[in-house]
């Protein structure tokens, strides 16, 4: 695996600080390092970064891969932008001397910034320390009169806020009166148009009852037809048989043949 740029944790519990070291991406996080670029404590306001620019930016050029706060760090003590700049004298585009200058320019304004932080985070420390051990002054205390004023105005918005809450529970009691006058007409209405809704199903009920009885009466009579057709169908079946048999002539016996035959 290739080197790393990493933070090596030391100090004690809850006031840490790190070493900004070169290691092997192998070995365990404050274990065995190959080179000490600086020192990076984030206690401190604003944070104290301690780095060698050039021995960082020698390291990053050899292929060491920084973390992510390692690549923070580097981007802020201006590593990344002396690469930036011998990028651009590769190229042409710069001389070294004009790039040496850039970059002494970049970093004498970064510097000032943090030294403009540090000072103001140092004289907001002694304001605070100089409040708790003066003790933190009282508010004066306003004249009689003004607390009149305020007594009157408060008194007058309590009148006011009393006047405009008995409003709202008039208005509120109206409402509920109006609310159950409604109520009482809608059930009136609803009780009408299901009267209403009611009294063609019954008629038609009765109507489709009647229509019932007047058919089974009409079957009745269609039965009572047919039993009347099929014994009319019957008795003159009988008749007839009963012709025909007095028409058909009576068969001689079957003796008198033999009986003729012994004669002879």
């Amino acid at each position: 695996m290739p080197a790393k740029i990493r933070l090596a944790r030391h100090g004690r519990r809850k006031n840490a600080f790190y070493h900004i070291v070169v290691a092997d991406g192998r070995a365990p996080r404050d274990g065995k390092f190959i080179k000490k670029l600086g020192i990076y404590n984030p206690m401190t306001a604003p944070a104290t970064i301690e780095l060698d620019r050039q021995l960082a930016y020698d390291w990053l050029m050899k292929g060491a891969q920084p973390t992510d706060t390692a690549r923070a760090i580097l981007r802020f003590k201006g590593v990344y932008y002396k690469k930036h700049l011998q990028r651009g004298v590769k190229k042409g585009a710069l001389t070294q001397e004009e790039a040496d200058a850039k970059l002494t320019s970049w970093i004498e304004e970064k510097e000032a910034k943090v030294a403009e932080r540090r000072k103001a985070a140092i004289q907001a420390k002694l304001d605070w320390r100089k409040q708790v051990a003066d003790g933190v002054p009282k508010s004066k205390l306003a004249p009689a009169t003004s607390e009149l004023e305020d007594f009157n105005q408060d008194q007058e918005t309590d009148g006011l806020t009393s006047e405009i809450a008995d409003v709202v529970a008039d208005s509120s009691q109206t409402t509920k009166e109006t609310l159950e006058t409604s109520s009482d007409i809608l059930e009136v209405v609803t009780e009408s148009s299901v009267d209403e809704k009611e009294a063609p199903v019954v008629a038609e009920e009765k109507s489709g009852a009647s229509e019932d009885k007047s058919g089974a009466s009409d079957e009745k009579s269609a039965t009572t037809e047919e039993t009347s057709a099929v014994s009319e169908e019957i008795s003159t079946s009988s008749e007839e048989k009963s012709g025909a048999s007095e028409e058909s002539p009576e068969e001689p016996a079957k003796d008198e043949p033999i009986a003729s035959a012994e004669e002879e």
